[in-house]
């Protein structure tokens, strides 16, 4: 279970940054106080993830290792690629955080609930789960989130809107990029 919440922590961790939810999060938190922003933030992302390790577990337990491990290969190139293109807060994101309900957790939560369904975190997190256990992926993928959209928040508001989001990308691209080739190696070799 360790292995598997490390693991997620830090994959996780890395496909968040850069990621349209981190600009999210840090818009939300110039409007309202850190914690209740943090607070939705985890519970849409504990459900999400939820979620996600059920999808992982069921189509782990389905197929034989070998193909997991190059269809996963595969999803982190392609992720990779995701990280490199990059995400932007669009105009609808924006909208949708503006019509907040009176309630800031619940107005965050479904915001980030709604951002996150089919987002690269939640898909690499249904990878994960395929190959590791199911609890360690959840846990691991909450907090890897979380960590990344509370560091978006401390140090958007420490340095301004002044991230060097190029480097972030290029690093978070790379880190997926090996990723794969572990996980293709492993395919390949048995």
């Amino acid at each position: 279970m360790l292995h598997a919440f490390f693991l997620s922590l830090v994959v996780i961790f890395i496909a968040e940054l850069g990621d349209k939810s981190q600009l999210m999060a840090l818009a939300f938190a110039t409007r309202y106080k850190t914690v209740p922003v943090l607070i939705g933030i985890t519970l849409a992302t504990a459900l999400v993830h939820l979620a996600s390790v059920g999808i992982g577990a069921v189509l782990g337990a389905a197929l034989p290792t070998r193909p997991i491990n190059a269809v996963a290969a595969l999803a982190f190139v392609g992720f990779g690629l995701w990280t490199l293109r990059g995400d932007e807060l669009t105009d609808d994101d924006t909208a949708r955080a503006n019509k907040t309900a009176k309630h800031v957790v619940i107005a965050v939560g479904t915001v980030f609930f709604l951002a996150e369904l089919g987002d690269k975190t939640m898909l690499a997190t249904i990878t994960l789960a395929t190959r590791e256990g199911v609890v360690g992926t959840w846990l691991g993928s909450t907090v890897g989130m979380v960590i990344a959209d509370a560091l978006a928040i401390v140090v958007g508001r420490a340095m301004g809107a002044r991230l060097p989001e190029r480097t972030i990308k290029i690093g978070a691209a790379l880190t997926f990029f090996f990723f794969a080739v572990l996980l293709g190696y492993e395919a390949i070799a048995g």
